[in-house]
């Protein structure tokens, strides 16, 4: 989406709107890295019979009027666990995005799978520069044992068959994307150490609220990798208090202070105005210690990058 489409959009909403609107928006280039659909149609997207979670309808024609309003200028949908290895939704918002280019999202498979190269590199080539990172989770407590079948969750990342990923990843020029508690840095360092050319994104801070204290700054020795990024998303899971959040803001400048501003995105903008206005809100205050120009990276100018995304 261009800058003029943007403005045209935000410039065609109702009166009741703009006032909203022009109190919430930052100037500059708006990425959302961190979003999830579902469907309501679920003859035509059923959640999976693997699935960890059944949540409520985000229907896609939602989001499409939400992110006129807010001049959103483009998203990346993260596969959402619930549909697991069927990734019919995300093709179908590909094709039903509000503008050329407007979507990229990520992808599921069994990180141990032998098929899982082959479908990375088959659901990349169907999708021609939209495909950008394998979601990777791994959030099962410390000391219990990994997963090795049933829902994509929790594998062992020290299983050699992992490294295959990682070379199709390379491969195929994608990122490979973390959903993980701090106690598992110390392994995605040791994969992202051998795998340097690929990109680590690493999301929700690393879950900071989960875990010993002492665990996080494993997480913050990831920055010594020159291709790994932190993102700001799921900003209430590291949270004991109520929105803004304030007691997370400590824990955003430590993980600017390791990844500085070059490395570091937001997601998790929100489904409508209400909670678009919030984010704004919390970001805002998050990193009023650094320039405005720090900021606009973060907003958008890195994602920009980091996912090939055209103005």
């Amino acid at each position: 989406m261009t800058r003029t489409y943007t403005r045209r959009a935000v410039l065609g909403q109702s009166l009741a709107v703009l006032p909203a609107l022009a109190a919430a928006r930052p100037k500059g280039t708006l990425v959302d890295t961190h979003i999830h659909i579902f469907s309501p149609d679920l003859k035509r997207f059923p959640y999976h019979a693997n699935a960890v979670y059944r949540p409520p309808a985000r229907p896609l024609e939602g989001y499409l009027e939400f992110v006129k309003q807010a001049g959103i200028d483009h998203t990346v949908i993260v596969h959402a666990e619930p549909y697991q290895d069927d990734h019919r939704l995300l093709e179908h918002c590909f094709r039903h995005e509000p503008s050329p280019g407007f979507f990229k999202g990520t992808c599921l498979f069994d990180p141990i799978a032998p098929d899982t190269p082959a479908r990375m590199e088959a659901i990349t080539r169907s999708n021609p520069g939209r495909i950008v990172a394998l979601r990777i989770h791994e959030t099962h407590e410390r000391g219990t044992p990994s997963s090795t079948s049933g829902a994509i969750r929790d594998r062992d990342l020290r299983d050699p068959r992992i490294k295959n990923v990682w070379r199709k990843a390379r491969e195929l020029k994608l990122a490979i994307q973390f959903h993980f508690i701090p106690c598992y840095a110390p392994q995605i360092y040791d994969l992202a150490a051998e795998f340097q050319d690929v990109p680590v994104i690493l999301d929700h801070l690393g879950r900071p609220g989960q875990g010993a204290p002492e665990e996080y700054p494993g997480v913050l020795r990831l920055a010594k990798l020159p291709r790994t990024y932190i993102k700001l998303c799921a900003v209430s899971s590291a949270s004991k208090q109520k929105f803004p959040y304030r007691d997370v803001k400590p824990i955003v400048r430590r993980a600017f202070d390791a990844f500085g501003p070059d490395r570091f995105i937001w997601g998790g903008l929100g489904m409508d105005m209400k909670a678009f206005e919030q984010s704004v809100t919390m970001f805002e205050e998050f990193f009023d210690f650094t320039s405005e120009g720090n900021r606009a990276k973060i907003r958008g100018l890195n994602a920009m990058k980091l996912y090939g995304f055209r103005n």
